[in-house]
């Protein structure tokens, strides 16, 4: 890690204080047919994060923190499937009168212990087996994905920031080097608040490369680099179903000292395959100088930058009996504020994206001169935007409801 994730750290870029711091057709010509709904547990409680495709099509979205989705087709959508951590895949046929949105009920998994072979010290040595089974499940030729980023910014409650896009990714088979993988940004816009406190520019880790870089399967320099690893107790918790099949729980914690911020967190790896799938982490933050070392990559003179939390998640699903990044999500958590000044303001940043469509057919490299580089600010490869139709041959991660309003307010400035 060390270095090298400074050298690919993608800018994000934070406009921060200053001072005081139904219908199926939607009559698109290319995408034609959208079903939206609402997905929850037998209780009713909203699931966020759960992967829905359409059956038997590479197109698919994940629910929003409230459990929403819309998903389009070129293609009248007849069936959705849907996956979860500790859900039973669930294989939804969408009724022909259908009017409004659906409500989809998901059933939690029960996972026997008795069927789960789990040995005091296996979790290191099933740790180490799943790096050495990478190159048998994940794809050894390159694709082309579709991907949908958003990334937002906080001030306290306030939203300051919004800007999100529709990406080409261009992802090297999992035997090359992870500097051949490109993005490209097809199409995007942004929002930003008016007030001139609110104007601060400080970059950190993320923007549109994430499932480049955060990839901690391809890039091992991210977590999962032998001599980082020698730094780490792993301990195993209790498996989890994920899309009908068995996954260890495999949790890292650091033990020893280190000249950068470990990671703390849980990997899921299946049963069966070996192959990773989940990872959940979380930055080390005892050390806070070597914390802002990790998230901080510029800022201006005469700020203080004060990390609070750091937390990453990856996770991948199964198509074509390979493994393939499908949702990246981050989260950042700080103060800033000027010198001598008496109070610091807190900041929250998000990003995620998800894949919804790839292909392995014809697949060329993205041209540099196309590329979103490690030095390009993403909130300067779009522009401001008033268009509510804006998304709709695309499929995205539909906005919350706080975000929704945000993006309303922010709207009425312009």
């Amino acid at each position: 890690m060390k270095e090298v994730l400074r050298k690919y750290g993608i800018l994000l870029l934070m406009m921060l204080v200053t001072a005081t711091a139904g219908a199926q057709d939607i009559g698109q010509a290319d995408k034609k047919f959208a079903v939206s709904g609402v997905v929850t547990d037998q209780r009713g409680r909203r699931l966020p994060y759960v992967n829905v495709s359409v059956s038997g099509e590479r197109v698919s979205t994940v629910t929003n923190e409230e459990g929403f989705f819309t998903i389009k087709s070129s293609h009248r959508i007849g069936v959705l499937d849907l996956t979860h951590v500790g859900y039973q895949s669930l294989h939804y046929e969408i009724p022909d009168n259908l009017q409004g949105n659906l409500v989809i009920k998901m059933k939690p998994n029960t996972v026997v212990l008795s069927d789960v072979v789990v040995k005091s010290g296996d979790a290191k040595r099933i740790f180490y087996e799943a790096l050495d089974k990478i190159v048998d499940n994940y794809p050894q030729h390159p694709e082309m994905m579709k991907c949908f980023y958003r990334e937002c910014v906080q001030k306290r409650s306030r939203y300051i920031n919004i800007a999100e896009a529709v990406a080409n990714l261009y992802k090297p088979s999992y035997k090359s080097h992870i500097d051949l993988g490109r993005v490209s940004i097809e199409k995007g816009r942004r929002l930003v608040s008016p007030k001139t406190s609110d104007t601060l520019g400080v970059k950190i880790l993320g923007g549109p490369n994430t499932p480049i870089y955060l990839d901690f399967v391809k890039n091992k320099d991210f977590v999962l680099d032998p001599e980082d690893l020698t730094h780490y107790e792993f301990s195993m918790e209790d498996p989890v179903m994920t899309d009908g099949r068995l996954q260890f729980v495999i949790r890292i914690t650091p033990i020893y000292s280190s000249p950068w911020a470990l990671y703390e967190g849980v990997f899921h790896i299946d049963q069966e395959t070996l192959a990773f799938t989940r990872g959940e982490l979380s930055l080390d933050m005892r050390d806070k100088d070597k914390a802002t070392q990790r998230m901080l990559v510029k800022k201006p003179a005469g700020v203080r930058f004060k990390p609070r939390e750091m937390s990453v998640t990856v996770s991948y699903t199964t198509q074509d009996n390979r493994m393939r990044i499908n949702y990246v999500r981050t989260l950042f958590r700080f103060n800033c504020d000027w010198k001598k000044r008496l109070f610091s303001t807190s900041f929250t940043a998000m990003s995620e994206l998800v894949i919804t469509d790839w292909t392995d057919q014809d697949v060329k490299p993205i041209r540099g001169r196309d590329s979103f580089y490690q030095r390009d600010a993403f909130f300067d490869k779009v522009d401001y935007f008033d268009d509510p139709n804006f998304w709709a041959d695309y499929n995205i991660i539909e906005p919350t409801e706080s975000l929704e309003n945000a993006i309303g307010k922010l709207r009425k400035k312009y």
